[in-house]
């Protein structure tokens, strides 16, 4: 995930269909602006982005460790709470001046962001880490998919459905079905999050958006997760392992995404976020003993295959567009 974001979670495909506020926020999302790059900066933009990734899919490594203390929602409520909590101590956001048309952008932002963490989370509490990434990866692509309206890219889209046929062994039954349905709407989740994360951009300086929706999320699951693990949230020890999940799939990452995006462009970041599910795949096993088949195996590479396909489509029709303009003068002028 994404995650990610995320907020499982976790960039996509769809990234390069909506624009770099999209881009920062396929599966987690914009850090607090001027952060300061410091010893992160000397890794390159795009050792920025694996790190962001693999602190992503060990934070849900860890958070699924975390759940037999708390539960699925308690987990969940935690890493929205922390982060809640330290964007809103960052950034500090400005609550007046704002139109009802923002407020409802942000809300609608925050609602998207906490269905995407709730359901993933449900996700891999009932399936491997690695195979409920790359169902969840499927809401970006289709996103990107349908918003190209390319025929190369029913290509990228059989791709996956391949992969997702060979994971599911022919029905789901190997995955177990309610864990599948969950990580498919994580990923139903995580389109919208995108598309909402693009508009709050446009609408509020820097992460101040982010972390009102991040806000708006803890809020709404916190009755969630009071209900689920009561007085277990207020352990010091799960209070501690909760807010590790927190800085490492929310804080850390959005920081390093966001000194990564200043150096890199959008499409390329989409890519190699693209490899979000082997990330996973390998945090799920060195972390929670959790292999996987050749079959499952070759079914994620196909997923990771098709998104990068669809994002290179993206990026090839760029190029073609930005070459066909007319230059300076081309009008006789």
């Amino acid at each position: 995930m994404s995650t990610s974001s995320a907020t499982p979670g976790t960039p996509s495909p769809a990234a390069s269909t909506a624009g770099p506020e999209a881009a920062q926020a396929v599966g987690h999302a914009p850090a607090p602006g001027g952060a300061p790059a410091g010893r992160w900066g000397s890794l390159g933009p795009v050792g920025l982005v694996l790190a962001g990734g693999i602190s992503v899919q060990f934070g849900a490594a860890l958070a699924v460790s975390l759940m037999p203390r708390a539960g699925a929602l308690g987990v969940v409520t935690l890493r929205l709470v922390v982060a809640a909590v330290v964007l809103l101590l960052v950034c500090r956001p400005r609550l007046r001046g704002h139109s009802r048309a923002d407020w409802g952008t942000v809300v609608v932002f925050g609602i998207a962001m906490a269905g995407m963490n709730g359901l993933f989370y449900q996700a891999v509490d009932r399936i491997a880490l690695g195979p409920a990434v790359t169902l969840e990866v499927l809401g970006p692509l289709a996103l990107s998919v349908f918003a190209s309206r390319r025929a190369v890219n029913l290509v990228w889209a059989a791709l996956a459905l391949a992969g997702v046929f060979l994971l599911s062994g022919g029905g789901f039954d190997s995955l177990d079905p309610a864990g599948a349905a969950f990580a498919l709407g994580a990923g139903v989740m995580w389109a919208a999050y995108i598309v909402f994360s693009a508009r709050t951009g446009r609408r509020f300086p820097q992460a101040d958006g982010l972390a009102l929706a991040m806000a708006v999320g803890a809020v709404l699951f916190l009755p969630l997760g009071i209900a689920e693990s009561g007085a277990e949230l207020i352990d010091p020890v799960t209070l501690a392992l909760g807010a590790g999940v927190a800085l490492l799939s929310s804080v850390l990452p959005y920081t390093l995404e966001l000194l990564a995006l200043r150096r890199l462009p959008a499409p390329t970041f989409a890519i190699l976020m693209s490899l979000e599910p082997a990330i996973a795949a390998a945090a799920g096993f060195l972390i929670l003993d959790q292999a996987l088949s050749a079959t499952q195996s070759a079914a994620i590479a196909l997923v990771v295959a098709a998104s990068m396909g669809a994002v290179r489509t993206q990026v090839g029709r760029r190029s073609r567009a930005k070459r066909s303009l007319p230059g300076p003068g081309a009008d006789g002028q």
